[in-house]
């Protein structure tokens, strides 16, 4: 913790030196104001845009970040964990005094594109404007007929609590000037699928507009500099949020199944591949919001990740049988069979006749990092009821944190070729199990 309060003070500096280096761009505490309006402006009302907007939203996975646990749909409230502190979010609910109800077209355009509330203040990229700016103005209208047709929330927003001086919102001045796009890449990025040549060619070109904007996937799965910044030389080659790590998205075809896009377009709608498994953590809902998207979406999501992976013929082989048992926890195979076995064992019902896929496969099994195994073993996988959900009950109070290390390990070692995590013990998975609480 110490180490870690030393990175952010170390943050803390750069950003106010940064802000002595722009001090004309600080001093404006906000943006210009915009005045509140009586009623939305259009296409607010319009049933095709609504609907279009209600698609839109949920590749936006809007609903999830906006609504807090046990909370009113789209109303804020939800605690947003970022190594600067917890940021709240807000409610756009069409509530004129909490929500955005007297925000125009304009105004919430501006704020998708820009980062500025309708009063003029700063908000924090915690909300992905940065790739939101690449919108078409299009989608952003028919976004904003859907939000003004929800139910109306009276619901305020907590006060952040993040480091200091990081609650000086101006800072976002400097910070929007290093790192927000231009608006310009909204009309180029939208124009790619009108001018595409071919079928197939529109689809890669839709998905790759709905990936760097509306999906805003990289916010995710890429990784961040000090300053909270997206590494985009490293677009899409994973990340890490909420106690979990967001895998590369640009490897699939070196997984220990390469995946298809068939396979990649089931699991970001259902939250399934039985090829691969089921989707954890924040991916969970992610894949439950892009259920009710438009599948012709999902499939240009899917079509244009595709095209990311470098050598699609260089795909690992499947794991075999571990040759490093013999090094892993002796209580691993106890605690695998007490806790385990019955759903992953050998001629386990749940994967004979669920059709579950080998654990050799799992993406969390075979990563470098522990991480998303432990957070599995702790979390769980919460049941949904749908069709196509997976269930895995939570054993954080059930074992120890030794008992987790040993099972990970030991889960690791048995079902792939792999030597278990060197740095797992229990003192990594008491810092991990302080990370995030589940969803």
């Amino acid at each position: 913790m110490k180490g870690r309060r030393v990175r952010m003070a170390g943050v803390a500096v750069v950003l106010l030196a940064l802000a002595a280096a722009y001090g004309s761009h600080v001093a404006r505490a906000s943006e210009r104001g915009l005045a509140p309006v009586a009623a939305p402006s259009p296409p607010a009302g319009d049933a095709e845009a609504v609907a279009r907007g209600a698609r839109l939203a949920a590749i936006g996975n809007c609903m999830t970040c906006h609504t807090a646990t046990g909370g009113q749909p789209l109303a804020g409230g939800l605690p947003l964990r970022t190594p600067f502190g917890v940021i709240d979010s807000t409610n756009i609910t069409p509530d004129k005094d909490t929500g955005i109800g007297d925000w125009s077209l304009d105004a919430f355009t501006r704020a998708m594109r820009q980062g500025v509330s309708r009063d003029g203040h700063l908000l924090y990229p915690a909300f992905p404007y940065p790739h939101f700016t690449q919108m078409s103005d299009a989608d952003i209208a028919a976004l904003y007929a859907w939000l003004m047709s929800r139910a109306s929330v009276n619901a305020p927003a907590p006060h952040n609590a993040l480091i200091f001086p990081l609650g000086f919102r101006p800072l976002m001045a400097v910070w929007n000037r290093l790192y927000l796009p231009p608006e310009s890449a909204a009309s180029a990025t939208s124009a790619a699928s009108a001018t595409a040549r071919d079928a197939q060619a529109q689809e890669v070109a839709r998905g790759r507009y709905l990936v760097e904007s509306l999906g805003h996937c990289g916010a995710c799965h890429t990784p961040l500099n000090r300053l909270g910044a997206e590494r985009r030389d490293r677009a899409l080659q994973g990340g890490t949020l909420e106690g979990w790590d967001a895998p590369a998205l640009t490897d699939l075809a070196a997984r220990p199944t390469p995946w298809t896009q068939a396979q990649l377009t089931n699991y970001l709608r259902t939250g399934y591949a039985s090829e691969h498994g089921a989707a954890a953590g924040p991916m969970r809902t992610v894949t439950r919001s892009l259920g009710e998207a438009a599948p012709e979406d999902v499939e240009a999501i899917a079509a244009y990740l595709m095209t990311l992976q470098s050598n699609p013929n260089a795909a690992a082989p499947p794991a075999a049988a571990s040759v490093h048992l013999s090094t892993a926890p002796a209580n691993g195979a106890t605690l695998f069979a007490a806790a385990c076995a019955s759903c992953h064992g050998a001629g386990a019902a749940m994967s004979i006749d669920g059709h579950r896929p080998s654990l050799s496969f799992s993406t969390a099994v075979n990563a470098d990092s522990p991480r998303n195994m432990v957070r599995i073993l702790l979390d769980g996988i919460a049941w949904h009821e749908s069709e196509a959900a997976s269930f895995m009950p939570p054993f954080a109070g059930t074992f120890t944190d030794a008992q987790i290390a040993e099972l990970a390990n030991y889960t690791r070692a048995r079902f792939t070729a792999l030597s278990p995590w060197s740095a797992l013990d229990a003192q990594a998975v008491a810092r991990l199990r302080k990370e995030s609480p589940s969803r």
